[in-house]
């Protein structure tokens, strides 16, 4: 291994321990892709400037091509000495192309080059999650069509509250991964900002054109400032922030089909594929996946700690502390990446009880509300109304009934305006039917989520194919 850039200011050898702690080339060796990428711009920018000649510019690539496809195909050697990526690609092409390798640092710091090859990793890593938020949309949209018909209670408290259609249920979690696919993408801008050209922090006397690195790369925009370019690390923030928000929905989603394949709700199946047993009890089948899911949650949510705690305090420009950026950031890529995938896989996967469902509705009073509403279309004031619908419910109770198991005369104790008309308003299909504006659980209005939705979809895939 070579020695160490800043050997020239030091006379004594960094101690072994001390290379071991600072090391930090087991985590961002994850970047050597984008580090040799944003090498070969950087050089061919220099050769672009007359900085290097095009001869050189020509070694260095090639070299910079050797070194990348001994780390791909494992045949690299890394020792904590160098501490990360770039020292390493760097002393490897020294390895490679000779003494011109000492070139390819001209007009450059550690400090913009780490901050471009995360940019770099982040805007290719955003780019797959909103692939896969897609992908999951497409599942859910597809499974609301399927079971558009199906009814099931919906709650508040997690107590039955009102019949619901399945479908409805599903579209909502629809809209959420959609609200995570637009922060997703509107993080992206921000990440798109080629920092290159900073250098350390202030900037370089080198006449480097990052205009031309710009286009070379791919970015949208060159950072206007060189000291916010070394230390901003709002969009790994940011990134990991809209990440938990993605994971928060899923937990929730977790939540409910955890409730939901229990013996005490039995409304969905999972399928063996994505369910495990007991090594002690035989009949257990557990839905390890969407508590895995709930439990990484957590994780992400954690990650969103430590990354905002790390750069709470620290001063401008950068801090050595923000070499811990790349562990809660990679860990929530990967996260994210394996639960949206395994969801996507599980759902379609997933038997829905029907029967256990509209059983389920059709209990517990969930047209207490409709029984008020009737009311108030007879012109009772609706507090009236809903005092009065309170106590034909506490009458059912004791009774042993539902509402629309009482008689046209038992009804008429509590009001007069109750008329034989009511079974038919208190029944599940009229009750659905009836909500079908407003966003509401209608047959209509869900239909038109899923066309809408569908479109969406459509268009989207016919951007991304354009």
């Amino acid at each position: 291994m070579g020695k160490k850039p800043w050997s020239g200011r030091f006379s004594q050898d960094t101690d072994a321990m001390v290379e071991r702690f600072t090391s930090s080339i087991d985590v961002d060796k994850a970047l050597y892709a984008y580090d040799i990428e944003g090498s070969i711009a950087h050089l061919t920018m220099l050769a672009h400037v007359g900085i290097i000649t095009q001869d050189e510019a020509a070694a260095l690539r090639t070299g910079l091509g050797r070194v990348k496809a001994k780390i791909a195909g494992d045949d690299f050697e890394f020792s904590d000495a160098l501490e990360d990526i770039h020292m390493h690609v760097e002393s490897a092409l020294g390895d490679e192309a000779g003494d011109v390798a000492r070139k390819l640092h001209t007009g450059r710091s550690r400090n913009d080059q780490v901050a471009l090859d995360i940019r770099m990793y982040l805007k290719a890593e955003i780019k797959g999650i909103i692939a896969r938020l897609f992908a999951l949309q497409r599942v859910l949209v597809k499974m609301a069509d399927q079971y558009k018909r199906v009814v099931m209670p919906g709650y508040t408290h997690l107590q039955r509250a009102q019949p619901v259609l399945f479908a409805h249920h599903l579209m909502a979690y629809y809209e959420m991964f959609k609200r995570d696919q637009e922060r997703m993408a509107d993080c992206l801008k921000r990440t798109d900002v080629m920092p290159l050209g900073a250098a350390a922090l202030a900037g370089t006397t080198f006449p480097l054109e990052r205009e031309y690195t710009r286009q070379l790369l791919g970015f949208a925009k060159v950072s206007d400032n060189s000291m916010d370019s070394v230390s901003d690390r709002d969009f790994a923030m940011e990134f990991i922030s809209a990440a938990s928000i993605a994971m928060i929905h899923l937990s929730r989603f977790s939540e409910e089909l955890v409730l939901w394949s229990s013996s005490e709700f039995a409304f969905i199946t999972i399928s063996d594929a994505f369910t495990t047993g007991s090594s002690i009890m035989p009949q257990k089948k557990n839905p390890d996946v969407a508590e895995l899911v709930r439990g990484k949650t957590a994780r992400v949510v954690g990650n969103l700690m430590a990354i905002i705690t790390l750069m709470k305090s620290l001063p401008l420009a950068y801090n050595r502390d923000m070499q811990e950026d790349k562990e809660p950031l990679f860990d929530t890529v990967n996260t994210v990446k394996a639960c949206l995938d395994v969801y996507t896989r599980m759902l379609p996967n997933i038997k829905v009880n029907k029967e256990t469902m509209l059983a389920a509705s059709e209990k517990g009073f969930l047209n207490a509300t409709d029984l008020a509403d009737y009311l108030v279309l007879k012109g009772v004031p609706f507090r009236q109304a809903h005092s009065i619908s309170g106590k034909a419910v506490a009458f059912a109770l004791e009774h042993s009934k539902e509402l629309h198991h009482l008689t046209v005369q038992e009804f008429k104790t509590f009001s007069e305006v109750i008329e034989p008309d009511i079974f038919e308003y208190l029944s599940i299909e009229h009750m659905i039917s009836r909500r079908g504006t407003h966003g509401g659980t209608g047959y209509d209005n869900v239909l038109k989520a899923i066309d809408r939705a569908t479109r969406d979809l459509d268009e989207q895939t016919a951007g991304t194919e354009g």
